[in-house]
């Protein structure tokens, strides 16, 4: 039994190469599929030639129309299996999702078979390799299961109780039924027979109509994705999609299909992923895309619906239904906070109208502030619809605001602290979220309390009290009221990381950007993938970084790489980095003896500085970061303890991870110190991998390993990097602890064997590093000598 794939295709040559890659691996061969193109700009000449064949591929361009309604309705044109399938370009599918699907239609000849989709920012290969882990688990529950799980949970969700009960209970009820008879061994009459398979399969059949079309969110969700459907319904009914929508015509399309078809199938374990874009800037998907006359499409859409079904069909009231749950979850909202009035006139009334000829079944099933709302909105009264928003919104927040005393600073930000006069001379500094006096900011800050004693009133972003930091300034600590406070009246922010989302940009306050280090790994919209951090990430910080006045590079090389990864197109300061300076310092050697007293390292021995960075997939969630230390501390305890220390040194995520049990006098933690910079002073040899500290320490011109036990998987399906470090790094790649052991053995045959090599490097990352990086980034920022 042939089925038609159906693949439209805009742009997004990497999201269609991992589509078609999850096709070809299906397990289910009798295929043909339908890449439809609409207007691309992309050669896919490579890919036509690579998955061609083995796909059945077919490829058509759309000429005069555009839009994915005009690519599926071609494909419909084209299509000669028994059954359709349509799948977007940008997602992928399990290895069996087909196979099940169309397993379920051999026994039933089912019109219309569904599977589950499930959402992820991740491409495939990542996908596969981390969230497949609990797959088997999942696919373990039954159809049946799900049936009722999905029904009662997707009714809750809607505040239809009733219903889910009476859905679930029904199944029940006839399955207890049919045993009962069984037991008693009572024979059924072909009448009674006859009606209890229609009983049945009306059954699935409301099932179906409830599940895809009766969710929780609004038309936008309705989609004719992971449903096989058989193309004798779509055709002897002329079905096609509705060109004129561009981002709701699977509406109309489903509705009708799920109003002729008549035997319905449900097959949970045939999975389908719906792939969301981490970069809705440069490449959004469709739901993704900010268009203006999106309400008037959705209205559109809405009408053009309901015309094509009966008035009195549940299929109409349950796209009524969707309506009403976009008006309580997304157009209320905006009566209040939107800054254009049409969400108060026009569009309210559009909205008036359409719920006041709604069955009024309806709207009794709605419950308390959904059915005032509703009912608000009937009457026309704006005012008392606007009260009913206010009291839920500020219901939430006050609930946030009694709880969470970052929502309380938050709050009163916006609310008060805005609204105070910003303070010409003070400025606030932060460096790595509060967790240290450290980086670039303490330098930026150094040099300016040294120069200009009394000038500027510092605010330090620290939540350890305890931090020594000279001069006059003040404490705050991260998300405290008192935090809220100074981001709202500091003209100067010097930051190494991102603000919080929420910070507003005054007129008139200037922000320094020093960022914390030359990049290695890709970053941000150089990513193809954002694994460890939030899956908005690019939007995110799209947004935090237009705030930005000025940003520093460290070398010509990061220059060109911010521009890029970060979109940045204001004034870059190329003269090094801050932090940098203290290792040109003319009295750098004292300041070593000093620090190792400090610190109680052995003033005879030599020190191995090993600074690993952390994993984008070692996370326990959002923001939550694991790190297996792969150094075997005993045996180079045993092997180098004579000679040698070592300091271990992890990526502030990841500081409280080490375990140096058992040889605290051979390798010292130096996690918690606050100054990385300090610690290259005391370091005669660096171990690293793919942390950007390789770059700052070659400004020392001293010995470098890198220990990439991990490097293929990191380079290839994590992030990638921007050098190669087969070719550039200024040190041996090792791929062991024994090997690690035997560099340091033979460490003066590597210093001479990468001479030549550390020269061009140290050329190409450290010629901008003068020792003066603070005195000229802060002139040029503060200008203190003319203010």
């Amino acid at each position: 039994m042939k089925v038609s794939v159906i693949i439209p295709f805009h742009y997004g040559i990497a999201f269609l190469e991992d589509c078609l890659i999850s096709l070809r691996e299906q397990n289910y061969r009798d295929l043909e599929t339908i890449l439809v193109c609409d207007h691309i700009e992309e050669n896919i000449d490579v890919l036509v030639a690579e998955f061609g064949q083995d796909l059945n591929m077919s490829v058509y361009h759309l000429d005069e129309t555009t839009g994915v309604a005009a690519a599926r309705n071609l494909g419909l044109d084209k299509a000669q299996g028994e059954y359709i399938y349509f799948l977007d370009s940008d997602d992928y599918l399990y290895i069996d999702t087909l196979a099940l699907l169309v397993e379920s239609t051999i026994d039933t000849d089912a019109d219309i078979v569904y599977g589950k989709k499930k959402r992820s920012w991740f491409k495939r290969s990542v996908y596969m390799s981390t969230v497949m882990e609990n797959a088997d688990e999942e696919n373990a529950e039954s159809d049946e299961d799900n049936n009722a799980f999905e029904d009662a949970e997707s009714n809750a969700e809607n505040g239809n109780e009733s219903e889910s009960k009476s859905s679930i209970d029904d199944d029940n009820s006839d399955e207890d039924d049919d045993s009962a008879d069984d037991e008693n061994e009572v024979e059924l009459s072909e009448e009674e027979l006859m009606a209890a398979e229609e009983r049945r399969i009306r059954r699935k059949r409301e099932r179906a109509h409830h599940t895809m079309v009766t969710t929780r969110k609004g038309i936008r969700n309705v989609s004719v994705l992971n449903i096989l459907m058989k193309r004798s319904v779509i055709e002897e009914n002329n079905i096609r999609f509705n060109e004129k929508f561009k981002f709701y015509s699977d509406l109309s399309f489903l509705v009708q299909v799920l109003e002729y078809a008549q035997i319905f199938e449900k097959k949970m374990r045939a999975v389908y992923i719906k792939r969301k874009h981490n970069d809705s800037i440069n490449m959004p998907a469709l739901s993704q895309i900010k268009d203006p006359g999106k309400f008037d499409e959705y209205i559109e859409a809405y009408y053009y619906t309901i015309s094509l079904i009966p008035e009195d069909s549940t299929l109409r009231r349950r796209v009524d239904r969707k309506i009403i749950n976009y008006y309580v979850k997304t157009f209320a909202p905006k009566l209040r906070r939107s800054t254009n009035d049409a969400w108060r006139t026009e569009r309210f009334e559009i909205l008036r109208k359409i719920v006041n000829n709604m069955d009024p079944s309806v709207i009794k099933m709605q419950k308390g502030y959904r059915k005032r709302l509703v009912k608000a909105l009937m009457k026309g009264d704006l005012k008392k619809s606007q009260r009913l928003v206010n009291w839920d919104l500020g219901k939430k927040k006050f609930k946030k605001i009694i709880t969470n005393k970052r929502a309380l600073a938050k709050f009163l930000y916006i609310h008060s602290f805005l609204k105070k006069p910003m303070m010409e001379n003070w400025v606030i500094c932060e460096s790595f979220f509060g967790k240290s006096y450290s980086d670039s900011p303490k330098y930026i800050y150094e040099y300016l309390s040294k120069t200009y004693p009394g000038k500027y009133k510092f605010i330090w972003v620290i939540n350890n009290k305890k931090s020594d930091i000279p001069y006059p300034h003040k404490k705050v600590k991260r998300f405290s009221i008192r935090y809220a406070y100074y981001l709202a009246r500091c003209k100067y922010f010097v930051f190494n990381v991102r603000q919080p989302r929420w910070v507003r940009k005054r007129e008139g306050s200037i922000f320094l950007e020093t960022w914390h280090g030359t990049p290695l790994k890709r970053l941000v919209f150089d990513q193809d993938e954002v694994c460890g951090a939030s899956p908005q990430h690019k939007i995110q910080f799209y947004k935090d970084s237009r705030k930005w006045d000025y940003l520093v590079s460290a070398n010509y090389f990061s220059s060109d790489v911010f521009r890029s990864a970060f979109m940045f197109d204001k004034e870059m300061l190329e003269f090094g980095y801050p932090r940098n300076d203290i290792l040109y310092a003319t009295d750098k050697e004292e300041k070593a003896i000093s620090l190792k007293k400090k610190l109680g390292i052995p003033l005879d021995k030599k020190t191995v500085l090993y600074a690993p960075t952390w994993r984008d997939d070692e996370f326990y969630g959002s923001g939550q970061y694991k790190f297996e230390l792969k150094l075997d501390l005993r045996k180079m305890k045993q092997e180098l303890g004579d000679e040698y220390v070592v300091l271990l040194r992890t990526h502030y995520y990841i500081a409280d991870s080490l375990d140096t049990t058992g040889v605290e006098d051979f390798a010292f933690n130096l996690s918690k110190y606050d100054d990385i910079a300090e610690i290259y002073l005391i370091s005669d040899i660096l171990i690293t991998d793919y942390s950007s500290v390789f770059f700052d320490y070659a400004n020392l011109q001293r010995p470098m390993l890198f220990f990439t036990y991990d490097l293929e998987k990191y380079r290839d399906v994590l992030r990638g990097f921007y050098i190669d470090m087969l070719e550039e790094v200024p040190g041996p790649l090792l791929f062991t602890s024994d090997e690690v052991l035997e560099a340091i053995k033979n460490i003066d045959k590597i210093e001479r064997e990468y001479r030549d090599r550390y020269r061009v490097f140290y050329d190409k990352f450290c010629s901008l590093d003068d020792g003066h990086a603070s005195e000229h980034v802060a002139e040029t920022v503060f200008n203190p000598k003319n203010n």
